[in-house]
């Protein structure tokens, strides 16, 4: 059975640092690329970073460069993300994901909330 369990999520202030985890089971973790996405309310989900499987290649999208950080850890199979500085605007569900070829999973997501 697939899952993808996220956690860390919570309330932080502006400013402040938060470490999402992602623990990943039932498949081949090591061989699929492994991503975060957030949806904020009244808002459509959009990638936040992603990693390849093999080379640990990361994107990450505009809005969190030099911000946040995604890893993995295969031996564990879990992904991070790790946010700094963060802003009222990162305010969302963040959902882990992990794609290969036709396969694509989803976690149920956890609330991240920056407020002072």
């Amino acid at each position: 059975q697939v899952q993808l369990v996220e956690s860390g999520g919570g309330l932080v202030q502006p400013g402040g640092s938060l470490r999402l985890s992602c623990a990943a089971s039932g498949f081949s973790f090591s061989q699929y690329v492994m991503s975060w996405y957030r949806q904020a309310a009244g808002k459509e989900r959009e990638m936040v970073a992603n990693i390849t499987s093999t080379s640990g290649r990361k994107n990450y999208a505009d809005s969190v460069k030099g911000r946040f950080t995604i890893s993995r850890d295969n031996a564990k199979s879990t992904v991070y993300l790790q946010m700094n500085s963060v802003k009222p605007e990162d305010t969302a569900v963040y959902f882990c994901n992990a794609v290969r070829w036709t396969y694509r999973y989803w976690g149920q997501g956890t609330q991240v909330t920056v407020s002072s």
